[in-house]
């Protein structure tokens, strides 16, 4: 080992059978395969300089690692990459300093590296970690890389402690599986954070994903891991993934297989910055019914949301910003378990299916369990701006009628005498309706109760029609009104005709002003 460090060449203590080479295996790994931390922590802290022309790096394969690695405040110069090694403790990292470290596809009880400090990458594909990882205020140089990574909490709570961590880069966690909280409160990432087919669970606590405060510079994806994103997964080509390999093919060899981002236990997400856009697709959730998937002020430019809706729990998006929201009917709870008090945002557009204003509305009415008029503005705002006259004057109407419940009862009657006759103005067709409705009564009822002349001499040639008509449209004459003098019923009725024609005239003049005003 001393002279492949020396070399910069490879130390592998491996059998070649992955069985007997499987760090999670039951199979004794003897003194022949045994190498002391110690030894590994002198070579990484105060190795011997190089041969001429090497460099000197640490490259060890299948071995059986004694005691503790403690690297804790250490400098790390050289590269170290260690494959398939079950460690027997900890490894500390605490405080240290180094270029790039992988450890790929080995079994170690559990990673101490809060504060750790690298210029490159800190690689963990495919490790077993059943105590947990701590990365408290850790800063990653490019890319964290947890893909395929089996992470437990063991008698914690959390699983994956990092909040308050920067990654400079990606940070990759596709296809990991964790059994406890993972913590990324006011985590930095400087490029994407990619969870495709990851499954979060904590049975133990009230959070499978503790992250408010999280900035990612471009995406976070929480989504399906498929065929069409597996060169995401696999890894940049500045970053390969080290070993991390295709895992798609099933069993035959021939066939690919989809698999869900899946978590059980409350999300929070709360006042996150996502530059590009948050992705939570075709997810599935599963909430105890006092958890939460929280998305509290969050602000994006692009929010994609498509997840299976959760039997229980919440989904809450009050005081979140996001620009263009991207969903589908199915996603959205019908039970009054959704939140979006402050909710705003400028498009809404389904991504599967129609989401029609019908539907929207059922969407608002799920979310306002009392009554409450700015989402069904903000709703009316985007319709209104889209150029949707028609189903903003809907979602207005709706909002009146839902504030109608809210009134006393005289409150209440009066308005659905309004809804009946203008629909509160919003529907300037169906004052039209009633002014033709109540011209064709009137002039009937006229014809059968002709009033006397005010003049014999001067009265015009009698029409019951005209006479009705010149009574309902405010502001022109006919010259029929003034020229007759009804008493009695008549009289009444034509008091009547006047205030209803105000009344009418008005909302359908609006309803004209509003069409002319949007062409």
């Amino acid at each position: 080992m001393w002279q492949a460090f020396l070399n910069g060449s490879e130390y592998d203590l491996r059998s070649g059978e992955a069985e007997l080479d499987d760090p999670n295996g039951d199979h004794d790994w003897g003194p022949e395969r045994t190498v002391r931390a110690r030894v590994i922590a002198l070579l990484l802290l105060h190795g011997p300089p190089p041969l001429l022309g090497r460099v000197a790096s640490l490259h060890i394969y299948g071995a059986r690692i004694t005691d503790v690695l403690d690297l804790s405040g250490g400098i790390i110069e050289p590269y170290f990459e260690m494959r398939q090694c079950r460690f027997e403790c900890e490894v500390r990292m605490s405080e240290a300093r180094m270029h790039t470290a992988r450890l790929v596809d080995c079994y170690i009880p559990r990673l101490e590296a809060a504060r750790l400090n690298t210029d490159g990458d800190l690689h963990l594909p495919r490790c077993s970690i059943p105590e947990g990882i701590k990365l408290t205020d850790a800063t990653i140089g490019t890319d964290l890389m947890l893909n395929e990574a089996t992470i437990g909490s063991g008698r914690r709570i959390r699983a994956v402690a990092a909040d308050g961590i920067t990654v400079s880069q990606e940070l990759q966690a596709s296809l990991l599986v964790t059994d406890g909280e993972v913590s990324l409160r006011g985590a930095t990432v400087g490029s994407s954070l990619h969870m495709f087919g990851t499954v979060l669970r904590n049975t133990k606590g009230r959070y499978a994903l503790h992250a408010p405060q999280m900035t990612v510079e471009h995406v976070a994806s929480f989504a399906d891991a498929n065929r069409g994103r597996s060169a995401q997964l696999q890894g940049s080509s500045t970053t390969p993934a080290s070993g991390t390999p295709v895992p798609f093919a099933s069993d035959g060899g021939g066939r690919w297989r989809t698999k869900h981002f899946e978590c059980t236990g409350g999300v929070v997400l709360d006042d996150g910055r996502f530059g590009s856009s948050l992705v939570i697709e075709n997810a599935r959730f599963e909430l105890k019914r006092d958890q939460e998937l929280s998305l509290r002020r969050i602000q994006t430019p692009e929010l994609n949301f498509t997840p299976r809706a959760p039997e229980r729990g919440l989904i809450v998006l009050s005081g979140a910003t996001v620009e263009k929201l991207l969903d589908r009917v199915g996603s959205w709870p019908r039970d009054q378990r959704l939140w979006m008090a402050g909710f705003t945002y400028q498009q809404a557009i389904p991504k599967e299916g129609h989401f029609n204003v019908r539907e929207r509305l059922r969407w608002l009415a799920a979310a306002t369990p009392e009554y409450s008029p700015l989402p069904y503005e903000q709703l009316a705002l985007m319709y209104r701006n889209s150029g949707e006259d028609t189903n903003a004057r809907a979602v207005l109407l709706a909002k009146q009628r839902r504030r109608r419940e809210t009134l006393p009862l005289v409150g209440k009657v009066w308005g659905y005498l309004q809804d009946w006759t203008v629909a509160y103005g919003y529907r300037p067709a169906q004052a039209a309706l009633w002014m033709a409705v109540l011209w064709a009564a009137s002039a009937m009822y006229f014809g059968a109760h002709q009033p006397a002349p005010l003049k014999d001499s001067e009265s015009p040639h009698w029409n019951a029609a005209l006479y009705a008509l010149d009574l309902l449209l405010p502001v022109i004459t006919l010259g029929q009104d003034g020229a007759w003098d009804p008493k009695g019923g008549p009289q009444w009725v034509a008091a009547g005709l006047i205030l209803l024609g105000w009344i009418l005239a008005t909302t359908v003049a609006t309803g004209a002003t509003r069409l002319l005003r949007r062409q």
